[in-house]
This record gives structure tokens, sequence and C-alpha cells, in this order.
């Protein structure tokens, strides 16, 4: 069994050592290799050559600067498919695995009816709360979620965080990867909701297997600390919103949501104040 572990990284060296530290570290299932690919996109931190002399082994690609997450994923993963492995492992460089974790998805995948994504619960290590993994639809085809989380069992989910997230072969062979038209966020989450649409299965691992802080926080300022002109940038921003891809996102995925979508995301920028009374 082959396993391609994939990567993308912009100036988090020490972080990405220490996420590749825990992946070299793992105890996988007899009869099973893994190779790591990684794109370092120009960091000016020596994230690459580092990688280079402490982890040789690595495939290691370099990118121009402009690749953001989605850009830079899908640049590894086609790197990757030429080798044809079983199963192709996502994983965010700020992620540290727990000890078996790469093993106890791998089992948890191969004992599914059906091809079967595996998503990997992350906790924040100094809060110990939840910070990435698989959510709920409360509604289908409306854009509103819950997390889904389980301590002892799999949860099925309907999209998931890519910060963990194991995929098999024969979901990419129809599927393909990550879409073109994501810069950075919400790749994962097309991705992983096209997987649960086209009848494959997609389910969270129990427990946490992984450390991984939210750097997300609460993006959206309030009236007070922030300008109308802060709020537009942010919005429009692709680490931010990336208010174009967000509704071609839900133009695609969620149709019966794009008007109140449209109206939260404005009102948000325009009128902070007033969502915030709204909302309680």
């Amino acid at each position: 069994m082959k396993i391609a572990v994939l990567l993308t990284t912009f100036n988090r060296k020490q972080k990405t050592l220490e996420c590749l530290q825990t992946l070299r570290s793992q105890d996988l299932p007899a009869g099973c290799a893994m190779d790591v690919f990684l794109t370092d996109d120009a960091s000016s931190d020596g994230t690459a050559d580092a990688v280079k002399a402490l982890y040789p082994e690595t495939h290691l690609y370099n990118g121009d600067g402009h690749f953001y997450w989605a850009g830079g994923m899908r640049y590894t993963w086609n790197k990757a498919i030429p080798t044809n492995p079983d199963y192709y492992l996502l994983l965010n460089d700020d992620t540290t695995l727990f000890a078996g974790a790469v093993k106890k998805i791998i089992q948890l995948a191969g004992s599914q009816p059906k091809p079967t994504v595996i998503i990997g619960n992350t906790a924040d290590q100094a809060s110990g709360k939840l910070s990435y993994g698989g959510w709920r639809l409360l509604r289908k085809r409306f854009w509103k979620s819950e997390r889904v989380y389980d301590e002892k069992q799999m949860a099925d989910c309907d999209f998931a965080n890519a910060n963990i997230l194991l995929v098999p072969r024969e979901v990419v062979n129809r599927l393909g990867i990550l879409a073109d038209h994501f810069t950075h966020s919400l790749a994962d989450y097309d991705y992983t909701y096209k997987v649960k649409k086209a009848g494959f299965g997609l389910k969270s691992a129990p427990g946490i297997i992984g450390y991984c802080t939210d750097d997300h926080g609460n993006n959206w300022k309030s009236q007070g600390s922030s300008t109308l002109k802060e709020r537009i940038n942010y919005l429009m921003s692709v680490k931010g919103i990336a208010y174009r891809e967000h509704m071609l996102f839900i133009r695609d995925h969620f149709p019966l949501s794009y008007p109140s979508e449209f109206l939260k995301l404005w009102m948000k920028t325009f009128f902070p104040i007033v969502w915030d009374r709204l909302k309680h």
C-alpha cells in the first residue's frame, strides 16, 4: 500500500519541521509505504532549505510565491498523481500528528464498504478545544452547518476541513483534485462536499488525532475597531472571505442560500453593529 502525503508551505519553517517530524515518527501498517510531496511557495524564512537538509526523502517543489493554500496543494497533488498511490493524505503544515494517527485513519478507510474520505479532527494545543474537522448541514440544500465530533465512533459529515484528510485513489480517479477557481480557502469545503454528493463516504475519525491552532479566529471586526475600507478589503481578500469565490461556492452548491448570504456578508461589512445585534 502506498500513501502520498501532500503539503504546501509558506514561511512557517518551525511548524513545518514539527509537522514533518510527527509524520516521520508514525507507526504505519505492515506493508505500507509513505512518500511526502511538499511545495514551498517561495518562503523567505528558509523553509525549503531546512526541509531539504532534515528530510531529504521529501519530494520538494518550489512555487512562485502566489500559490496560496489551494494553489500549492493542487500543484503538490498533481506531482503525486503519477505515482498512483492508494491514498492521498492532505496535511496542513501547521498540524502535528498524534502517534498512530496515520495508521488509525488508514485502518478506518479500509474497513468501509465503499471508498470513504476520512477526516482527522484536530484540537488547539493550548486550549484543548476542537479546531478543525468535519461539518454537517443543518438543513439540506441550505448553507448552515454545525461541527461534527464523536469521541468513540466515526461520524458522517457533509463537508470538511482538509487539515488532516485521507482521500482514496478511487475518489481522485472520479472527481479529480481541488477546483481551480479557489485560491486559498473553501477549496476543501468544495471538494469534500462534492465527495459526499458523488456518493462516496465522508466520515470523521473518532476523537482527536492531531494538534492545529485555529488561525481564523473572530475575523469580523466590530464597528469601533475597524474602518469600512478595512472591512471591504477583508471581504474581498483571498485570505479573508474571498467574496467572489465564496459566492461562487454558494451559487454552485446552495443556490437557495444565495440571497441571504449576499445580504449577510454586506450587512456585516457595512453595518457590523446592526449585524451584531441581530445575531444575538
